[in-house]
């Protein structure tokens, strides 16, 4: 029985790892594909909470939480 459920589990992942044509690659290379569609915007809320909340979370910004630099 483990051996029919590893098989099935292998078989599903597999359709994950086939090669792309040129053409398919630039479907994925889209912005709205993107992990992050606003890289930038996430970089400042991340800074600007670190910055005025002091909960930076191990990230090296300055600033004590009382909102100034």
């Amino acid at each position: 029985m483990l051996t029919l459920i590893a098989t099935a589990v292998s078989a599903s992942c597999l359709p994950g790892c086939t090669p792309l044509s040129p053409w398919q690659r630039g479907t994925l290379a889209k912005p709205s594909m993107a992990l992050e569609p606003t890289p930038m915007q996430d970089i400042l809320s991340e800074h600007t909470h670190g910055s005025r909340e002091a909960a930076s979370a191990g990230s090296s910004s300055s600033g004590g939480g009382c909102g100034c630099y």
